[in-house]
């Protein structure tokens, strides 16, 4: 079915076509007719699947029907979480507005607001922001919302993960009453509906349509799994080896904290190895910088931490290491995610150690199959790592200290800078037998 046959106008079908796509995804043949008659939306699609334009491009159709725009004025908003994604969004919003005569802006923290303040100044029809960027710029009067049309949320699971439920409250508070309300979220979690009930005064998930392309995908099959069992003290010299043996001409390493980011990307580099990493430290021009070098393959090795696990795009990114495994399955999910995109191969390679023998359990629970192993000749393990029982029980969490909770009451806000080093690992119960 061609992109036509949505609803959407000639100018937008050339700009999709222009970007090489013949035919919508299932998310966005679902999601795009109802955003487009006006119904508010929850939408639960896996990274990867093209859910960005599932709301991008029905918004974009609806715009250009009727522009009307004053200064300091938005039609449409677009929260996100990270400051990468924010950028991806809006380059992709660039993309499908290319015939059309509408605006488009991402806002976020980490550089001078001066610029963005200016900009605001004459309109824009599309923002994209983060949550704590956009409250700023509000309580300075550098735009108002009071001619707001649709409000999105995206990747509303990291939103709550990262602690932003209590700045989207504030956002949300500040929005015209009669608006379209579009929620898309990988994983829908009794906070994230909690979240979309928010919204508005009736209960959003009780009146909108919902649309789930992810519940029984597991991981794009397109992605070729395989782990290696290690010990901890030989990670950094099996990854060296694998790279230089296996001559990889690319890859995402995904790591759980920054410092141990930087130490990894100094021991690559004495073994011969160029990398770079980025995470919550690094300046936003720097974080630019790397990921442009990456995505135009001047870079071959990027480590990252969790925080840029869903804002990097890359159409033919070739592998993603999990250096570390996650704690949750979904967010291993997100992360293999990274490659094999849009029906192109990939790999995900990830390194277990004995400690991670609960998570790779919850892990494989969730794929509903074990997930291939490799051993690699000089690295014995001296740990060994049991095989998964994957019909295990997870415990409750327990209640957590007031001291380490992942956001103030108060604010609901917590950086995602602080929630790389400070993930609550999952409590486990016991594996059935």
């Amino acid at each position: 079915m061609p992109f036509s046959n949505l609803g959407l106008c000639d100018p937008i079908v050339r700009a999709i076509e222009d970007q090489g796509y013949a035919s919508p995804t299932p998310i966005q043949k679902k999601a795009i007719p109802i955003i487009l008659s006006g119904k508010d939306v929850i939408a639960t699609a896996q990274t990867g699947t093209g859910k960005t334009a599932s709301f991008v491009l029905p918004i974009l159709e609806l715009f250009n029907k009727d522009r009307k725009l004053r200064g300091k004025r938005i039609r449409a908003l677009i929260l996100t979480p990270t400051r990468e994604l924010a950028v991806q969004i809006e380059a992709n919003i660039t993309k499908y507005s290319k015939h059309l005569n509408l605006s488009s802006m991402a806002i976020y923290g980490g550089v001078d607001s001066e610029s963005q303040k200016q900009r605001l100044i004459e309109g824009v029809d599309i923002l994209v922001a983060t949550p704590g960027r956009l409250l700023d710029l509000a309580h300075q009067r550098a735009l108002h919302f009071d001619e707001l049309e649709v409000l999105v949320l995206d990747e509303a699971d990291r939103m709550v993960d990262m602690g932003f439920v209590g700045d989207i409250d504030k956002i949300v508070d500040r929005l015209p009453v009669t608006r379209q309300n579009l929620l898309f979220s990988a994983t829908m979690s009794h906070d994230v509906r909690e979240m979309a009930d928010g919204f508005s005064d009736s209960k959003m998930s009780e009146t909108a349509v919902e649309v789930s392309i992810s519940s029984n995908v597991k991981s794009a099959p397109s992605i070729k799994q395989w782990l290696i069992t290690v010990d901890k003290d030989t990670k950094s010299a099996l990854l060296s080896h694998l790279i230089k043996e296996q001559e990889w001409d690319q890859a995402l390493i995904f790591i759980e904290k920054k410092h141990a980011a930087a130490k990894l990307v100094v021991q690559l580099e004495k073994r011969g190895i160029k990398a770079e990493s980025i995470h919550g430290d690094r300046s936003q021009a720097m974080r630019e910088k790397i990921l442009a070098d990456f995505k135009s393959g001047n870079l071959k090795y990027l480590v990252a931490t969790g925080v840029a696990a869903r804002g990097i795009d890359i159409g033919k990114l070739s592998r993603v290491v999990n250096y570390d495994l996650p704690f949750k399955p979904e967010e291993y999910i997100h992360r293999i995610g990274r490659t094999g995109r849009a029906g192109q191969p990939g790999e995900a390679i990830s390194f277990v150690a004995l400690g991670d023998f609960k998570n790779l359990c919850a892990i494989e629970s969730r794929l509903n199959h074990l997930i291939d192993r490799k051993e690699i000749e000089g690295f014995p393990v001296r740990k060994e790592v049991p095989i998964s029982i994957l019909n295990y029980v997870r415990k409750s969490k327990p209640p957590v200290k007031s001291a380490s909770k992942p956001r103030n009451k108060a604010s609901g806000k917590v950086t995602a800078e602080k929630s790389e080093n400070t993930e609550n690992s999952s409590v486990w119960g016991q594996i059935k037998k």
